[in-house]
């Protein structure tokens, strides 16, 4: 006799015990009840941030067989999926695109899992669990942001459409340490990163990496003032609050590591890395004051050089930057899905996707052409 499937919306995950979630994040720390609890618990991804939290829950029995992080979106803000055209064309056609269903880690655009389940039959379910929501809502889309590949077959057989996208990734093709990994590089990517260090060296600038229980209260305030003022040279206020990444840092601390630069005595920027198995993702930064090339530095060869020396297999750089390739990160394919409740929007939105996709890989193959690692080595890490 089959157990009873129950399907269920909740608006917290308060009532939801952390075990029972956590054992279908895949140890994901992003999509982990912890680190969504904090997302909501500060206020950063609630109703009035636009991100009001649906979750998903898909029981068997009494037992929690699957979830799935879903938000309504009042905007597109925080996504890094951008569908601005999409919500503009509904406007001019006299349709509401807002508000949207959405799976996603609020402010992070991280890859992972976002039908959290065992099997492919209940990812399956999930998915189409999602879209009924949808469907009782009467929102105009769900969208499902940066998940696994094995959320996509689920996705595509529950009837969403698929968009692809790039991000660049750095892999540990076991490297005895940095200058194993400077030796494999083209000479002049190779020379283009020691004048970069070099120059930060000379400006007096030393790195310290910090991680876990080592990391003080002292410490996360130094990293927010930098955060804080990122955000503040853009004329934006911060997404996140000091009391999240408190909050993240007491209930998962071995996720965190904070790269701080320092000269002449004092801390001039900092950056925050969140550790995942053995993922490490580039998250966040911020600066005092500019020195030529404290970013890259800070951001990417710091993460870099961090992987390496703790065998760490690899290090996601974060959204957008063609920059990122010089410092040995390589063109990666991103994906998200879609399903559209309008039928003529849905069927526009697949043509253009099919176009928008060939596009992408045409991209994708250009960049891989202009590899910063020597052929030989190119060949290597595609085998």
């Amino acid at each position: 006799m089959s157990l009873k499937i129950e399907i269920q919306v909740v608006d917290s995950l308060v009532e939801v015990s952390a075990g029972d979630w956590n054992v279908l994040c895949e140890s994901n720390p992003f999509v982990s009840h912890e680190f969504l609890s904090a997302m909501h618990d500060t206020g950063c991804a609630v109703r009035d941030t636009g991100w009001q939290p649906f979750y998903l829950l898909m029981r068997k029995g009494a037992d929690l067989a699957g979830a799935m992080p879903l938000y309504l979106k009042s905007h597109s803000r925080g996504e890094y999926v951008f569908d601005h055209a999409w919500a503009d064309a509904f406007k001019r056609h006299g349709l509401r695109y807002y508000p949207k269903l959405l799976s996603a880690v609020p402010f992070s655009p991280v890859t992972g899992p976002r039908l959290l389940a065992a099997s492919h039959a209940d990812r399956v379910l999930l998915a189409r669990g999602a879209v009924q929501l949808a469907k009782q809502m009467d929102v105009s889309s769900l969208h499902v942001l940066f998940p696994h590949e094995a959320d996509l077959d689920a996705l595509t057989e529950a009837g969403y459409m698929l968009r692809e996208g790039v991000q660049f990734h750095w892999e540990n093709f076991n490297y005895r340490d940095f200058d194993d990994f400077l030796s494999k590089m083209s000479h002049d990517k190779r020379k283009k990163v020691k004048q970069d260090r070099r120059r930060v060296m000379e400006a007096g600038v030393t790195f310290r990496w910090i991680r876990g229980a080592d990391i003080d209260s002292r410490a996360l305030d130094f990293f927010y003032a930098c955060y804080e003022n990122t955000y503040r040279e853009h004329w934006n206020p911060p997404y996140l609050t000091r009391e999240f990444f408190e909050r993240v840092h007491s209930t998962m601390p071995e996720s965190i590591m904070l790269v701080i630069a320092e000269a002449n005595g004092r801390e001039l920027a900092c950056a925050l890395n969140v550790i995942a198995g053995s993922t490490m993702f580039g998250r966040y930064w911020g600066t005092t004051e500019f020195v030529s090339g404290l970013h890259f530095e800070t951001c990417y060869m710091q993460g870099i050089q961090y992987c390496i020396e703790n065998g760490l297999s690899s290090f996601e750089g974060g959204a957008q930057g063609v920059h990122k390739m010089s410092r040995g990160l390589l063109p990666t394919a991103t994906w998200s899905a879609h399903w559209v409740a309008d039928r003529r929007f849905a069927h526009a939105i697949s043509e253009f996707l099919d176009e928008e996709t060939a596009a992408m890989d045409a991209h994708i193959d250009e960049l891989e052409a202009h590899t910063p690692f020597k052929r030989h080595q190119a060949r290597q890490s595609d085998s």
